[in-house]
């Protein structure tokens, strides 16, 4: 296991490369899906086999502003010709924001065999692995979801009793959205009336889990992370960012990579948060 991580949810470019005639044979149980905040990187390039999933407009519930329903994630994966006991491995853009985000809807839903590829699509592409702008098409089927996990996920009541318990909160954004200097990184919609942070939330950015390439860091430096800030795995954790992507990251790095099995993912993050009546918040590092 690379790394020695908690889990084995990581596959490399390599391990996929190995199995690029699974992912693009129809009868297989193995599928490849890139997950995007939108199709026009993948309609230009993307690993042979993988599936293109746009993350606003298919991962999303387009009236709620919530993650998708069991049955609507049931008839998404279904269509693609996705079932509940395939292999599946996810990667995307950003370092796999969107792509940790779906990961961790999968886990929300049950899917055991579902991986991470470790780099995502920039890692791929930077390092010359196979590409086609061929859009695969896979048999309709069934797929029926054992989900849903609360166990993996928090909501606003959950973040209040944090609060109120001195639970650790795990801020992952920048530093100038922690610090309410900024509403959003730079060219992405401001989805919050106000600035800051939930009152003792902890600031690790996402970024601080990947090197450079985009590859997760290794087991010890993450231990090391996150132990700096008092996170030790001993008590539930909760990650949140502006629209819960970047907090999927994290999520992963620490539910998965370091087995914290008390991690939850706030995925109402600071776009809930910010703009709640009443809600406490906190500015400044």
């Amino acid at each position: 296991m690379a790394n020695d991580y908690a889990t084995d949810a990581l596959v490399t470019a390599d391990w996929v490369e190995e199995h690029l005639d699974a992912f693009q044979d129809g009868d297989s149980d193995h599928r490849l899906v890139e997950v995007d905040v939108d199709t026009e990187a993948y309609d230009e390039a993307h690993a042979p086999g993988a599936i293109g999933f746009n993350w606003e407009t298919q991962l999303q519930d387009q009236t709620t502003r919530d993650i998708l329903t069991k049955e609507d994630f049931e008839d998404l994966l279904g269509s693609h010709g996705i079932s509940e006991d395939d292999t599946v491995v996810l990667y995307g853009d950003n370092a796999n924001w969107f792509a940790a985000y779906a990961y961790w809807q999968f886990k929300y839903y049950g899917h055991e065999n579902v991986y991470l590829l470790d780099g995502g699509r920039e890692y791929w592409l930077e390092n010359d692995y196979p590409t086609t702008d061929e859009v695969p098409e896979f048999s309709e089927t069934e797929y029926d979801a054992a989900g849903p996990r609360e166990t993996i996920r928090a909501y606003r009541d959950d973040v209040e009793k944090a609060i109120e318990r001195g639970v650790p909160l795990v801020d992952v954004r920048s530093p100038e959205e922690y610090s309410g200097e900024v509403l959003a990184p730079p060219g992405l919609q401001e989805t919050a009336q106000r600035g800051g942070h939930i009152p003792g939330a902890k600031n690790i950015s996402w970024a601080a889990v990947t090197d450079d390439d985009g590859t997760f860091k290794s087991r010890d430096e993450l231990e090391e992370l996150y132990a700096e800030e008092g996170i030790t795995g001993t008590e539930t954790t909760v990650a949140y960012c502006r629209i819960g992507e970047r907090s999927s990251v994290a999520w992963f790095a620490l539910h998965e990579l370091l087995g914290y099995e008390d991690t939850v993912n706030y995925d109402g993050s600071w776009t809930e948060w910010g703009n709640l009546v009443s809600a406490p918040i906190e500015k400044g590092n």
